[in-house]
């Protein structure tokens, strides 16, 4: 009976402030709700589309943190359609459907190139490099190997792709274009600027890769697959011109075709390949220029 008389006495004294708690819980309770209903952010029924369409990987490519926030920015200023690099042209049109905007064929997809064809046997070293392998660390230090303008071969690419889409491959980065998205980030990790991304308006493309500035002789002496702007090319295609010490592609106008054909037969470094899905083997190191026709 004690007890029984002790717990009502506590009850007695104790629902006051438990009502009190109850009402106080309530009222805040619907503060809230009605807070939440006024402050209520509606979602743009088309941004949600637009993130549906994108490819969800969050690459950055388009310059925007991920997807979700440049489906807002393409919303808000359709201007910046056509940038989501891995989703191409298929992406831009589906987006385009969803503004009620007309767009053309589509650009071509970005993709990466490296600017060197040189692996571990085809240099020759000044010395052996035993530093930190970062191509930022190496890229900093004079004489490691003799070519200045080639693959350092540390993998910077590499740990900067997030799609497992570049491996270094006997000295040098090799892009799998299979996995590759055209996010970018490889190119901006390259200290020596040797990765360029190119419009690839065929599946195949067909590269000068060396960009060496050093005059013939020295590139011979220093690698066995540079350019050693001899103009071989440049005489059998006017898509091939030789600048700065080197010959380049005209990528933007490149069609496959018997000139070019010539060009890559005809040089005589081999230093004119071929990049892309599918792409076939480049020909080998030291092997001698096929018999094309002029």
């Amino acid at each position: 009976m004690e007890i029984l008389g002790q717990i009502t006495e506590f009850w007695r004294q104790a629902w006051p402030a438990a009502v009190t708690m109850i009402a106080l819980g309530s009222a805040f309770a619907v503060l809230l709700l009605v807070a939440s209903l006024k402050l209520k952010v509606q979602a743009d029924p088309k941004v949600e589309e637009v993130l549906a369409a994108l490819p969800g990987i969050d690459c950055g490519a388009c310059g925007f943190a991920g997807c979700s926030s440049y489906a807002k920015a393409v919303v808000a200023d359709p201007k910046l359609l056509g940038r989501c690099a891995p989703g191409g042209a298929a992406t831009a049109a589906r987006i385009a459907e969803i503004l009620s905007l007309s767009v053309g064929g589509g650009s071509a997809p970005a993709r990466p190139i490296v600017y060197c064809r040189s692996h571990t046997e085809d240099r020759l070293f000044y010395a052996s490099y035993s530093g930190i392998d970062r191509c930022t660390t190496a890229n900093a230090l004079a004489n490691v190997q003799a070519c200045k303008f080639g693959c350092l071969g540390f993998g910077d690419c590499v740990r900067a792709c997030r799609f497992d889409a570049l491996h270094v491959v006997d000295g040098l980065a090799t892009v799998d274009y299979d996995k590759c998205t055209g996010c970018g980030a490889c190119s901006k990790a390259c200290p020596r600027n040797l990765i360029e991304m190119v419009p690839f308006t065929h599946e195949v493309m067909m590269v000068v890769a060396c960009r060496s500035r050093e005059d013939g002789k020295t590139t011979r002496a220093m690698c066995k697959v540079g350019c050693i702007a001899c103009g071989l090319c440049a005489r059998q295609s006017d898509l091939f011109t030789v600048e700065d010490g080197y010959a380049r592609m005209d990528t933007e106008r490149y069609e496959p075709g018997e000139a070019c054909e010539t060009a890559m037969a005809k040089c005589p470094t081999g230093v004119i390949v071929y990049r892309g899905k599918g792409a076939p083997p480049p020909r080998p190191a030291g092997q001698k220029p096929a018999r094309a026709a002029t």
